[in-house]
């Protein structure tokens, strides 16, 4: 399916997309009678129309929100108790679910489009992983975020991954062994969102975020977050290796060089993205 097509299409309910000025384009998770979980078709939803986004030249940022009083329960487990009897199929099953979640999470850290969680409610478990692997994330000064897979027998290890790589160990370990709630103020002195707003200021606030974004050059934008991920994987040495190369070709762009031309002239730059 197209983007244009799911757009367009009335049976993608569950989520909806609009594309915002300055091509911003805003999804929101709209299945709240089932808290907004993580169903598989939830997350094939969303990775068709983030594969899609992340090829269009008219996008720049991806906004993930959601309707109701709960961004994103995680996993559905009406659907996962609806899985096969059968214990060897249910372990297939259950693999390809995961599977799935992680494709989703690994192609918001891949895709070339910087992708912000604008989080009003609970995220618990794959939605605070969710959250987690968005770029940026603002919530609600009433957001709530948890990773209570312990409490029901269930550890974390799949959110863990996403967890791990936005905060501290410490932290990470005590919201995983726990399974405790953390309010706003907590996720952002541990750094997993960026800031809190008052309820009423939210969409407003991150849309502004988005804006300063979209007027960066698309190009740059890209190869700054795929190097991102890649410097983090790498020994200090080599990181400091790989980034010089990157800055390299970074420079040798034509944004780069509009860019510094219109600073030196003290006026907008008129990017090209290529």
């Amino acid at each position: 399916m197209t983007f244009n097509n799911f757009m367009n299409n009335p049976q993608e309910n569950i989520l909806n997309a609009e594309i915002l000025k300055k091509g911003i384009l805003r999804l929101t998770l709209n299945d709240p009678i089932n808290k907004n979980a993580l169903s598989t078709q939830m997350m094939e939803s969303l990775i068709s129309v983030i594969e899609n986004a992340s090829i269009d030249n008219g996008i720049r940022v991806i906004i993930i929100a959601s309707q109701g009083n709960v961004f994103c329960s995680g996993h559905n487990l009406k659907e996962i108790k609806k899985l096969s009897k059968d214990k060897d199929n249910k372990k297939s099953d259950l693999n390809d679910l995961f599977k799935l979640c992680s494709s989703l999470m690994q192609l918001i850290a891949q895709s070339p489009k910087p992708v912000i969680a604008e989080v009003d409610g609970i995220a618990t478990a794959a939605g605070c992983q969710l959250v987690a692997s968005c770029d940026l994330a603002i919530s609600s000064e009433t957001a709530k975020f948890a990773t209570p897979g312990v409490n029901i027998g269930l550890f974390c290890s799949t959110p863990m991954v996403a967890l791990t790589r936005s905060i501290s160990k410490k932290n990470s370990m005590k919201m995983l062994l726990t399974g405790e709630m953390i309010d706003a103020i907590e996720a952002k002195s541990i750094s997993l969102i960026n800031d809190y707003v008052p309820k009423e200021k939210l969409s407003e606030s991150v849309l502004i975020l988005a804006e300063k974004i979209s007027k960066k050059s698309q190009s740059v934008l890209k190869i700054g977050k795929e190097a991102f991920h890649k410097q983090a994987q790498l020994s200090l040495e080599d990181a400091y290796d790989f980034t010089s190369k990157v800055m390299t070709q970074n420079m040798m762009m034509e944004d780069a060089e509009e860019g510094i031309n219109s600073f030196i002239e003290k006026r907008d730059p008129d990017w090209k993205d290529k």
